[in-house]
């Protein structure tokens, strides 16, 4: 991992000084940044090596790297220093939609890796909330989630075995979970009771995600139903916190 300098202050991000050695040390990131040398997530070297590289001052390379921030192509950690912003996952509310279908939405290409697919019994919180009875069959699946490569989610899925047959033996590796539903148990996917907790990263999240223990996460927890209001799926999704955004148009009550 690269040794990471000081980062600059919070404040200087939106108030970072322009000049000639500033605006060179940009326009030669930016063509870094637009050749994706750095992906999208991936950690910056080191300012010295930047500074460096670019033929201005470590101060200049600051103030052009503030620059970028306050533009949404960077962003930076004290932790790991800069990085390129990730792709982010916005999810307006009231809209039921899948982790494919966001992605697809914003041209952007859904992966993902299996960790876990097995069938096991429920617990008896899991039975409750899915109204089984307590020891039948779940299938637990749980997967990372990537946009164009980059992990952005560790998703986690309980379901009812009896009601989203052959699930276990399915190809989940990048299928969307709501179509299997759809197309191996024949229920149409209706609505989701939906929480979202921001956390900070266990160490198994962050190696996950590739952020760093302790950064923030979203923890989404949902139950969804089907079109008779039969419970499907039991869901935890586990985001980078530079990844996920919640979209909500807010009305003020009346007094």
């Amino acid at each position: 991992m690269t040794t990471q300098d000081p980062l600059p202050r919070e404040d200087a991000t939106s108030a970072a000084p322009t000049g000639p050695a500033v605006a060179l040390a940009r326009t030669r990131l930016l063509e870094r940044l637009d050749r994706e040398e750095f992906p999208p997530g991936a950690q910056l070297p080191g300012e010295r090596q930047l500074a460096k590289e670019t033929g201005v001052s470590r101060s200049s390379l600051r103030n052009a790297l503030a620059l970028l921030k306050s533009e949404g192509r960077l962003d930076s950690s004290a932790q790991r220093g800069w990085f390129v912003r990730a792709g982010v996952v916005s999810e307006p509310a009231g809209v039921l939609q899948s982790f494919t279908d966001i992605a697809r939405a914003r041209g952007l290409v859904a992966t993902g890796a299996v960790l876990v697919q097995q069938v096991r019994s429920a617990d008896f919180d899991e039975a409750g909330k899915l109204r089984i009875a307590p020891a039948s069959d779940v299938v637990h699946l749980v997967r990372v989630r990537a946009l164009d490569g980059l992990p952005v989610c560790v998703e986690t899925s309980v379901l009812p075995r009896a009601r989203v047959p052959e699930l276990e033996q399915a190809d989940m590796t990048d299928r969307s979970l709501f179509a299997a539903i759809e197309e191996l148990g024949g229920r149409r996917v209706s609505r989701s009771h939906y929480a979202a907790q921001a956390c900070g990263a266990d160490a198994h999240q962050a190696e996950l995600l590739r952020i760093g223990p302790g950064e923030p996460v979203l923890v989404c927890e949902e139950i969804t139903v089907d079109q008779s209001n039969t419970p499907v799926l039991l869901g935890k999704s586990v985001y980078r916190g530079d990844a996920y955004r919640f979209e909500s148009v807010l009305h003020r009550s009346q007094p």
